[in-house]
């Protein structure tokens, strides 16, 4: 892995490639990630341009190592910090957290740190096991003996007897996803001590065959007090084996490829749906879903009618179990920190704020990320017959650890619906 060609460039940014750069093979995962918008491939003269778009992460090519790193919106050394709380995940690194800006490691090593120190201490504090049958040829009865095989198969000799057993052991699909993610981390590393304390951890964990098959088992599963140890392990083995992208943070995306990618407007909204949220509850405002209220629908167009939500609708309870006044927040992955609000998205919220909040005096905000200090500035909404609405820009400090964040998000949500 370390006589890959390294190629970094951040949010947006460009780089050309050599077609010899780039295996057929490259193209089409590329492609791939193309089709999903995560990045633009385009044919050149010379070889290939690479243009990235708000997708961040490592990706291993066959001849070419690329490293997209976040341009503005979250800082390096912070990037973990957010994408654990966002992820609603302890944050387990032992070490001075990286700089993107001055390290060779990035996304991918910071997650495979993650992922190992949760394993190192899952096997200090003993790896779960359960009861796996198993049917064996042994010398001598141990558990229970299948006659049947012993008749059809040995036809009566008895030097070897067909046995059942139920052992306790640690092949356990919980500890088979760890030992698969431990050993992709390796290709993903650059850090060889790393790489050599994932190799030494990853054959202690049992692996599977097939990493889909654990996946679609993680996706299944429900956490109880038997493997409740085991979420933030797998909340990173999670990251890693996905690796082609986040929609509604960290679910599949399809894509194959050797690498771990974030889409940073969904890591965004992930992180302003978990802050509005607990900054809300003190408040005495909840979350409303879905099925409790209706989204603004479109109907007698071509074809089927549409419906659209925002990120995030908050519910101040009334007397009856109907929230008495809807806000609905949406985050921005802009920089709306040195630009104005663009037009479409003055006419979104305005749709959601007079879609969700009373006809007198509707409000709606949106949530971007800052670099340096938390902003926040009122638009007001005014047409030929008087006010239409008010849009709240609030802008979070990325620079900050986000629970400090949280707290002036709470000190300002009175103020976006007064």
């Amino acid at each position: 892995m370390h006589d890959h060609i390294e190629i970094r460039l951040s949010e947006y940014g460009s780089a050309s490639l050599e077609a010899a750069h780039l295996t057929p093979r490259d193209v089409d995962r590329l492609r791939a990630l193309q089709r999903h918008q995560c990045l633009g491939l385009e044919q050149t003269h010379i070889g290939w341009r690479l243009t990235a778009h708000a997708t961040v992460g490592v990706l291993v090519l066959d001849r070419v190592r690329l490293i997209i790193e976040p341009k503005f919106a979250i800082a390096g050394d912070r990037l973990m910090t957010w994408l654990t709380y966002a992820l609603g995940a302890s944050s387990p690194l032992p070490v001075a957290p990286r700089r993107w800006e001055t390290g060779p490691d990035g996304l991918a090593d910071l997650v495979a740190t993650a992922l190992l120190a949760e394993c190192e201490r899952l096997l200090r504090e003993g790896l779960r096991r359960e009861y796996v049958r198993r049917e064996d040829l042994a010398p001598a009865v141990r558990g229970r003996l299948d006659v049947t095989a012993q008749v059809t198969r040995r036809y009566g000799q008895l030097d070897k007897l067909h046995v059942r057993t139920f052992d306790r052991e640690t092949d356990t699909w919980d500890n088979r996803l760890l030992g698969t993610a431990l050993r992709e981390a390796r290709t993903l590393v650059t850090g060889s001590r790393l790489a050599r304390d994932l190799h030494a951890a990853a054959q202690e964990f049992p692996h599977a065959s097939c990493r889909s098959s654990v996946l679609r088992t993680l996706d299944r599963t429900r956490y109880t007090r038997l493997n409740a140890r085991y979420r933030a392990a797998h909340i990173w083995a999670r990251l890693l084996l996905r690796g082609g992208g986040v929609t509604d943070l960290l679910a599949d995306r399809g894509v194959v490829a050797d690498g771990l990618l974030l889409a940073m407007p969904a890591l965004w909204e992930a992180v302003v749906r978990r802050m509005f949220i607990d900054a809300a509850a003190s408040r005495g405002w909840r979350p409303v879903s879905a099925t409790e209220v209706k989204g603004v629908t479109v109907r007698g167009d071509l074809g089927a009618s549409s419906t659209f939500r925002p990120d995030l609708v908050l519910g101040f309870p009334g007397r009856d179990p109907a929230p008495r006044r809807l806000l609905p927040v949406d985050a921005k992955y802009k920089r709306y920190d040195r630009s104005g609000v663009g037009s479409a998205d003055v006419h979104q919220l305005l749709t959601y704020s007079t879609g969700y909040g009373p006809k007198s005096d509707p409000h709606a905000v949106i949530v971007h990320p800052r670099a340096g200090g938390h902003s926040r500035r009122t638009l007001e909404i005014s047409g030929h017959h008087g006010p239409l609405g008010s849009i709240h820009v609030i802008g979070l400090d990325t620079h900050v650890p986000p629970w400090q964040a949280s707290a002036w998000a709470e000190s300002v949500l009175p103020l976006c619906h007064s």
